[in-house]
């Protein structure tokens, strides 16, 4: 039989279900080329297009003693979507499911345990244009819980998928080339903010060495105290093969952060994940290193163009400089990478950190002109320049990264 909720919070019987929502097939050509123009201006990459939508459980389905809400969402030619609950808060025995229609494709299951100080989810991409949002929960919790579904993000490439393509000369981080690096590099991950745009970012330490879920991107990435909700970071998305099949995985997932301080001068933007990230991923906490140092040589941890975790090498000393200036030391908020030795940086690559001789996060990265077609610099904001910012909290990195205002301004990574 068919439910229906009443305002009074009491269930009476209908005959309908909820309609399907159907979207219009995307102009992914015409995407695709809006984006190549935004991506050489530096803007964060854009993977999917918004549409934003009102939907609540209406009409509930009776199922074993449970009741049940399903939404289909149809959007033809998508490469995948994702989803927005603007209002988001399960009962305790109440589970929400996303799959696609063919039960191809999941998301893992949330739950009450997924509730959070915004009442606010926002999912991970599912691959599918067909997919199917389920409520379940028991009568009795009818009225306890809080669910709205306030945008559908239709993607128009995955993460692998560039608009821009990844040169050939990126390095996986799974080659040999990585190898002294294994804990720097699962510090790393690629992020989604607003459901629509890309970036890489990194979980950083702090003098207190207490894994408290302190997370690091670029501030152009969009990350602001409106919008950290809707942060989603994927780690592990890696190549399995040095050089093979780009197959990495996106089922590693935190999502939801609260936003702490951002920077445009030095362009840094740092948040902290509503949880940590699960034992079993074997993410790290990079540390760092805010003194007024050139590194004699520096590593990038990056996502390029999106792409599968990549790392790159500069084997000669980094420089102080201005943003896109050569002159040493400029307004010294930037660290300038002369030109990569081993690999490259892209679009996607932005937020990444940036490592010196001693394995120590300096910098995360703005901007350049990188690629595997052009041995020209790129430039990485400041850690010592964020540390004090503009000089309140919300400006920079020193309440945060030192809370125990012990001076200190190195660390280690730690697992």
């Amino acid at each position: 039989m068919i439910l229906k909720t009443l305002l009074t919070g009491m269930v009476a019987l209908s005959a309908f279900a909820a309609e399907p929502i159907i979207f219009p097939p995307l102009d992914i050509h015409k995407l695709h080329q809006q984006e190549l123009a935004n991506e050489k201006l530096g803007e964060a990459p854009r993977f999917a297009v918004v549409r934003k939508v009102s939907v609540r459980p209406e009409y509930f389905e009776e199922r074993e003693g449970l009741l049940v809400w399903k939404q289909r969402v149809k959007a033809p030619n998508a490469v995948s979507l994702n989803f927005a609950f603007q209002k988001f808060k399960l009962s305790s025995n109440a589970k929400l499911s996303i799959y696609s229609t063919d039960f191809t494709e999941t998301i893992r299951d949330f739950t009450a345990d997924d509730n959070n100080i915004h009442e606010e989810l926002w999912t991970p991409v599912i691959f599918s244009d067909d997919v199917i949002i389920e409520l379940t929960l028991p009568e009795s919790e009818l009225n306890e819980f809080k669910l709205e579904l306030t945008r559908v993000n239709q993607g128009f490439r995955t993460f692998s998928q560039k608009t821009l393509k990844s040169g050939d000369c990126n390095v996986d981080v799974v080659c040999e080339e990585g190898d002294e690096w294994r804990k720097e590099i699962n510090s790393v991950g690629v992020i989604s903010t607003g459901g629509s745009s890309f970036c890489t970012g990194f979980m950083v330490n702090n003098t207190s060495n207490d894994r408290t879920p302190l997370f690091m991107t670029a501030a152009h990435c969009r990350i602001r105290d409106y919008n950290a909700a809707s942060l989603v970071v994927y780690w592990n998305y890696q190549a399995d093969q040095c050089g093979g099949a780009r197959n990495g995985k996106l089922d590693q997932f935190n999502t939801g952060s609260e936003f702490l301080a951002a920077s445009s001068k030095s362009d840094f933007a740092l948040v902290k994940l509503l949880n940590n990230p699960e034992p079993e991923w074997n993410v790290t906490y990079a540390g760092f290193d805010a003194r007024d140092l050139d590194s004699p040589q520096a590593t990038a941890i990056h996502h390029p163009a999106t792409d599968e975790k990549s790392i790159s090498f500069e084997f000669d000393p980094t420089t102080t400089t201005s943003y896109l200036k050569d002159e040493v030391p400029g307004d010294s908020t930037h660290i300038r990478v002369e030109n990569w030795d081993v690999g490259t940086t892209e679009p996607g690559s932005s937020g990444s950190p940036l490592f010196n001789a001693e394995k120590r996060v300096i910098g995360q990265l703005h901007g350049g002109y990188a690629s595997c077609r052009s041995a020209t610099p790129d430039w990485y904001g400041r850690i010592h320049t964020s540390w004090e910012g503009d000089g309140v909290p919300e400006k920079r990195l020193v309440d945060w990264l030192d809370p125990g205002k012990t001076g200190e301004l190195v660390t280690d990574t730690i697992e």
